[in-house]
């Protein structure tokens, strides 16, 4: 038996309300569809700010949920052969890969990709 355990975030971030008419916004809990690869207008940055120096290749502009943007994170740091991350929306790639990500993208019809900087 597993008891799912509820967080703040599972509240929208209310922790305390006094007031008796306050409802919780339930959609807000609704993730986002995912756009179609060919829909997807994604940018590729290299990025080193608040990282010590070291650099990583930035992917934003995911429009989707959660699950598709992680999958598409392994997806390109495995192609990489990288380390990386999926936090705040954006996907990191470890080091200076702004080619071979575009590349990738390209090939699995993502097309509407560019890279800048």
């Amino acid at each position: 038996m597993s008891k799912k355990k509820s967080s703040l975030n599972s509240f929208g971030g209310l922790v305390y309300s006094t007031n008796p008419d306050v409802k919780l916004d339930e959609e807000n809990n609704e993730q986002a569809e995912t756009l179609a690869p060919a829909q997807q207008k994604l940018r590729i940055m290299l990025d080193k700010k608040q990282r010590a120096g070291k650099m990583v290749t930035l992917i934003e502009g995911f429009i989707g949920n959660d699950a598709d943007r992680e999958e598409l994170g392994r997806k390109l740091k495995a192609f990489c052969g990288t380390g990386g991350s999926v936090k705040d929306g954006e996907i990191l790639v470890q080091g200076d890969n702004r080619d071979k990500v575009l590349q990738w993208l390209q090939k699995n019809g993502y097309g509407n990709s560019k890279k800048s900087g």
